[in-house]
């Protein structure tokens, strides 16, 4: 919507704008009443909780009796099995201001259903139901929900300098970019030498092919890369304004890494796609939008990761655009055994490039002084880790840059591992990394499949059909995978126990240690061949994003 969020779910219709960005109250009875609070505005929304009607009245149609409190935004509606929701924004936290703009984070939530009654449900749809509240009440909790009422939030600086007299007079929900659905953002006020600026750090991630890192991976047919972010780092000092901007995505071909309990399950190269259709797809929109391209491709030049390396080049080289450089960096080979001042490497590899897209600036007179040419894609397996060093060493070596032109001399500090700052890995960062790789392992194979399906129904990709006779969440499970689990668990346990409590022979310890022993490890393996079948995968999301 036109806070940054985007159009998340389906709006009602045109009214509905009027009431999107300011502060409103609502009231309940038969009917919900939703009137802003503008000075002078007298229209009232009006949504019939018997017919789930939607109408446009006025504020002396309100009963007077009627329950009112307030909230601070529509983010949209949803359909589930019960009906029509409305989601609202009822609590939000200020965190700054830039360019005289206050800058909100909705901090919760309500879902509120059209109906006043769920009888005509059955037992299976009301838990379906409850389910599916489930499924948007995790995606909203999930950080990211950031809006500003007067300041929109979905497009760069350098987008919005080159928009035209109509752009402007649109509402800020109108001419909101569609792609983008979570912003996170970071704003720092800092001081060098008495001299004071903003630090600002926008991304933006796209509603197009998200969701989970093992259950969607590269593109799909019409060139959305999967997970994509747009970063854009502001300053603001003394009037004069400088935007540099970086993306991420997945590799932009057909391929897929499906959980199946070991720690890296093998990535796919889909065998039959017509790969070329998708990645000129993705690259001719990226070029439009965005310039010139400067892939960072930070995945292993050998083993498991090696083909896709190969397969992006390979593209790259047939693609044959003047308008795209590949840079290729095994970013483990490079800096194993800690050795990360080797990024070095990169760095000066690319220097010259990033030279020549410069960034974005604006004066204090609001004249354009420079324009970024075109932007560094990076990308790494999950564009996480690795693409977070390389983006944050980018964005640093710009930020220098674009201080040194206010006389400003200041070197920031990364946003992303203990080693950027120090040159070194310290023990607590290799405590949080063990940990953080252990949480990542649990999601991937426990929890993946519902955070996925949570994505896909909050973003449309999948819609509720209450007459639908079978539930899409009901998904029979075979005998085994009550049965292995538990054998496994009692045969280790015996295992042990037979280790604590020898037999009147050593042997016969023996002989019972190893008999539960080769039980446990037997199942062990088994449940591990199997592993697709044991994890928790997505029940709802269509066939082409599983691929």
């Amino acid at each position: 919507m036109p806070w940054g969020i985007c159009a998340v779910v389906q709006p009602l219709y045109t009214a509905w704008k009027r009431w999107a960005a300011g502060q409103n109250s609502f009231s309940f009875g038969d009917s919900t009443f939703f009137e802003t609070c503008d000075d002078g505005a007298d229209d009232v929304l009006v949504i019939d909780r018997v017919s789930t009607e939607v109408t446009l009245s006025v504020k002396k149609d309100i009963p007077p009796s009627a329950v009112t409190r307030p909230i601070f935004g529509i983010l949209g509606t949803i359909h589930l099995v019960a009906g029509n929701y409305l989601i609202v924004i009822t609590k939000k936290t200020k965190i700054g201001e830039f360019f005289n703009h206050v800058i909100w984070k909705a901090t919760d939530f309500d879902i509120l259903s059209y109906k006043k009654t769920m009888l005509h449900l059955t037992d299976i749809q009301l838990q379906d139901n409850k389910t599916f509240l489930a499924m948007i009440n995790h995606v909203l909790n999930v950080d990211g929900f950031y809006f500003s009422t007067t300041y929109d939030l979905t497009h760069t600086l350098q987008r919005l300098s080159n928009t035209s007299p109509e752009f402007q007079e649109m509402s800020l929900l109108e001419r909101a970019d569609q792609r983008f659905v979570w912003n996170v953002i970071t704003m720092h006020s800092c001081s060098i030498n008495g001299k004071y600026f903003d630090w600002i750090l926008i991304s933006r991630r796209s509603c197009f092919r998200a969701g989970v890192r093992y259950y969607v991976r590269g593109i799909d047919s019409e060139g959305h890369a999967a997970n994509f972010v747009e970063t854009e780092q502001i300053v603001h000092y003394n009037g004069s304004r400088a935007s540099f901007v970086q993306t991420r995505g997945s590799i932009p071909v057909f391929w897929s890494q499906r959980p199946n309990l070991k720690y890296k399950p093998q990535p796919l190269i889909n065998k039959v796609a017509n790969h070329m259709d998708g990645f000129q797809r993705h690259f001719d929109s990226q070029v439009i939008i965005y310039g010139k391209q400067v892939i960072i491709n930070l995945v292993n030049q050998k083993g498991s990761e090696k083909p896709l390396e190969q397969a992006f080049a390979t593209m790259v080289s047939s693609l044959a655009s003047g308008m795209i450089r590949y840079v290729a960096f095994d970013f483990h080979k490079e800096c194993k055994n800690m050795r990360w001042d080797r990024l070095s490497i990169l760095l000066d590899q690319v220097a010259e490039i990033q030279d020549e897209l410069s960034y974005f600036l604006v004066d204090s007179a609001g004249m354009v002084v420079t324009s970024q040419e075109g932007v560094f894609r990076s990308n790494c397996m999950d564009c996480l880790d690795r693409t977070n060093v390389i983006q944050s060493l980018l964005a640093r070596r710009s930020l220098q840059a674009q201080l040194q032109v206010h006389t400003l001399f200041f070197l920031l500090r990364t946003l992303v591992t203990d080693f950027t700052r120090t040159g070194k890995r310290t023990q607590l960062g290799l405590l949080m990394d063990g940990w953080n790789s252990m949480i990542r392992y649990y999601k991937n194979n426990f929890s993946d499949g519902f955070r996925q399906d949570s994505i896909d129904l909050f973003l449309g990709n999948y819609s509720v059909d209450e007459l639908e006779s079978h539930s899409p969440l009901s998904v029979p499970r075979d005998l085994k995978f009550l049965a292995l689990p538990i054998i496994m668990v009692v045969a280790f346990s015996m295992c042990i126990i037979c280790l604590l409590m020898a037999g009147d022979t050593w042997t016969e310890t023996l002989a019972y240690v190893l008999f539960w022993g080769v039980a446990s490890i037997g199942t062990f393996f088994i449940i591990l061949y199997n592993g697709k079948d044991f994890v928790d995968a997505p029940r709802l999301v269509q066939k082409e994003k599983m691929d």
